[in-house]
């Protein structure tokens, strides 16, 4: 009876372990300051994210691959490292990536205000990466736009402060119709609200949406991560809040690998202990400060299903 009490308690225990989002490739990010942002290619062994500062005033794009199973220390892409470039979204065949950014257009000739959407392409997976191209006026104005996500159709599904919003941040999509994208419409109240909606991963083919609110009912602090299904009427149904995964901090940033039905996000807890259980060097407490979430952004997954 004790050894099947024992094996039961084994199992419970793992299962809430499974339940738990867990850190992403820590010892990677180790020493960096803010990281958030996600996107990965089909193949597994290619990923963009975006390094923020401290006080997250400055922001560039960097990447990692994986080389005979190991992931590479990250590098600058070759776009970034000027402006402010954040939030990049491989398209769903990974020949172009879309980010924000407040770089000159053909328009300004300083650095703007506002955050405009981008995007680079290559020839293949091996390419590299083109000179930024402007989304265009259709979609980027003098507001902010940023966080895309890209459909199999080249649809594009990204955040804005338009005038037309219901709340301070709508989700918004643009649809790409005969190579140019359309005036951007927002999404239906399944999604909106008065409230704040932004940073959405959609799903290649349009099935579901991830997304972030801020000042919901059922917020548990500072922004919390939703998912709506399209229902039989094309329309996003009411979304629903993702309770298991949720915390008191800021949860943002979704993507989601549908191929080994990971999700990743941004999320910035702290378990950092008031005192130590022993005494430590200099250096293991460090590591120790390093290594463990410290209220610091890091990247989090998560076992995905849209049930």
């Amino acid at each position: 009876m004790k050894k099947v009490f024992f094996f039961i308690f084994i199992i419970s225990a793992q299962l809430n372990f499974a339940q738990k989002p867990q850190l992403f490739l820590p010892e990677l990010f180790s020493g960096l300051p803010n990281v958030r942002d996600f996107s990965m290619n089909k193949a597994q062994d290619e990923f963009y994210f975006t390094v923020e500062s401290y006080l997250k005033e400055y922001s560039f794009i960097a990447y990692s691959k994986k080389v005979n199973g190991i992931w590479q220390s990250p590098k600058t892409v070759s776009f970034s490292g000027q402006y402010k470039d954040l939030e990049p979204f491989l398209s769903p065949d990974g020949l172009k990536l879309f980010f924000a950014s407040n770089r000159k257009d053909n328009v300004s000739t300083e650095t703007k205000t506002d955050m405009d959407i981008w995007y680079v392409t290559r020839k293949s997976i091996s390419s590299e990466w083109s000179e930024p191209i402007n989304v265009g006026s259709n979609v980027n104005t003098s507001a902010n736009e940023f966080y895309p996500s890209v459909t199999n159709n080249g649809d594009l599904f990204f955040t804005a402060e338009y005038e037309n919003s219901l709340g301070k941040e709508d989700i918004y999509v643009s649809r790409f119709v005969n190579g140019k994208y359309t005036k951007p419409s927002p999404l239906s109240s399944g999604v909106n609200s008065e409230k704040y909606e932004f940073n959405a991963f959609v799903a290649p083919d349009e099935s579901f949406i991830i997304f972030t609110s801020y000042g919901r009912e059922d917020d548990m602090g500072r922004g919390d991560l939703y998912i709506s299904k399209k229902g039989e009427n094309n329309q996003w149904k009411k979304a629903k809040h993702l309770s298991k995964i949720n915390t008191k901090r800021l949860d943002y940033c979704p993507f989601v690998d549908l191929n080994t039905q990971t999700l990743y996000f941004t999320s910035n807890p702290s378990e950092i202990s008031k005192s130590l259980k022993h005494k430590m060097t200099f250096k293991k407490i460090v590591d120790y400060i390093n290594n463990t979430p410290n209220g610091l952004s890091r990247i989090y997954t998560y076992p995905f299903s849209k049930k």
